[in-house]
């Protein structure tokens, strides 16, 4: 079948050219392909779901019942793809999840005048297009800044508000030769052209609203830079009134914990972040003055071992590494509470893995290092390390 459809030259008539917001449409059914895992693909004598292509997902939806889950365009001919299967010549309805449509045509149509406004205002191309489940990205060969992105932005919404017209025709070729539009690409054959008036001009296949009114609004989220231009993240119609709702939402909650109103909140951040970093700072200072402190209790003396308060692992390795510097032999730092302890031990020139291994056996320690320094982190309370240390031959600090 599929062979003589081909030779035949069959085409599948495309409703969603001639009405884009047709939700229902009834068509035969010509071809059953069984695709195998409960699956087939469908060939229909017309259709109203839209093929993926230009950039634009395929529409989704029912079709005799059966879940739509992919539509793709092969030569003249629209294949579905179904989980199920129809009969060949059988008489079915098609049903678009039309909220999945009409959002893509907000999305493309939305795309359409940003990009044209660009290459009007700038002169940039649109060089790379992807429509995404949440975002849509547009890559252009020139730079924007935040300055041109926020007077964009404002350019392309008042646009929509003055609900223009779309404007779809299929000029001969005479006539396109005069006609200037934008296409990332040499098109041969019958070409469609989606214009709006005063902004863009393009060569598409995809599905878009009749009037500018119905994007209801355009949203430029990010740009930056991408090979030689720029990468611009946007939204339209409903998915930027829901991502507003939820960044504006999330803001509100921000400026209540603030104590602020929402249009305060970033001046009220970097005075927050300027305070924390004042107190980083403070901690800083004043870890170093207790790793100094600790530090000079062992100066001069011989196996100390100081028994400290929780302090952070790095914070013992930096001050026994003081106290090394002061004292001599074996030395050891042990920082926790009552039944876990965190702890450091070393020697300059020596070798306390020995001794590590002792300390792990008795007091249910675990660590490791080198032959100088080892760190780890033990189970026991402070008279199991006192009876330990007192064995080994340590003078014991307490710095807690």
């Amino acid at each position: 079948m599929k062979e003589r459809l081909m030779t035949e030259k069959f085409k599948t008539e495309k409703i969603y050219y001639e009405d884009a917001y047709r939700k229902t449409f009834s068509a035969r059914v010509l071809e059953v392909r069984d695709c195998g895992e409960g699956t087939s693909q469908l060939v229909l004598d017309r259709t109203a779901f839209y093929p993926e292509g230009g950039g634009q997902p395929c529409d989704l939806g029912r079709l005799g019942g059966l879940e739509i889950l992919d539509v793709q365009e092969e030569g003249n001919l629209i294949v579905h793809l179904v989980r199920g299967s129809l009969a060949e010549g059988e008489q079915v309805t098609g049903e678009i999840d039309w909220p999945r449509r009409f959002d893509l045509m907000q999305q493309h149509s939305g795309e359409h005048i940003v990009s044209g406004m660009v290459h009007r205002l700038y002169g940039y191309n649109n060089v790379g297009f992807h429509m995404g489940e949440d975002l849509i990205t547009i890559d252009f060969d020139g730079l924007l800044d935040q300055d041109q992105l926020s007077d964009l932005e404002a350019r392309v919404n008042a646009y929509l508000w003055e609900n223009h017209p779309t404007q779809i025709t299929f000029p001969d070729q005479e006539e396109l030769s005069r006609t200037d539009y934008r296409s990332k690409k040499e098109l041969t054959g019958q070409v469609r052209l989606v214009g709006f008036p005063e902004a863009d001009l393009c060569a598409c296949c995809g599905t878009h609203v009749a009037f500018t009114g119905e994007i209801g609004l355009v949203k430029l989220l990010s740009c930056h830079r991408f090979r030689q231009g720029v990468r611009v993240e946007m939204v339209s119609g409903k998915r930027a009134f829901e991502i507003l709702a939820v960044h504006y939402g999330q803001n509100s909650l921000n400026a209540r914990s603030l104590s602020v109103k929402p249009d305060d909140t970033v001046r009220a951040v970097d005075h927050l972040l300027q305070e924390i970093y004042r107190l980083k700072g403070d901690l800083m200072e004043a870890r170093g003055r207790l790793q100094s402190q600790i530090a000079s209790m062992c100066r001069g003396k011989n196996k100390p071992a100081v028994l400290a308060g929780p302090m952070d692992p790095a914070d013992i390795r930096k001050t026994l590494d003081q106290i090394l510097d002061l004292a001599q032999g074996p030395c050891i730092l042990l920082a926790g509470q009552e039944g876990s302890y965190k702890y450091a031990m070393g020697e300059r020139d020596g070798d306390v893995r020995e001794m590590n291994k002792r300390l792990g056996a008795a007091l249910q320690g675990r660590g490791g290092g080198k032959a100088f320094f080892v760190q780890g982190s033990l189970r026991a309370g402070r008279d199991q390390i006192r009876d330990f240390l007192q064995a080994e031959g340590f003078e014991l600090f307490m710095a807690d």
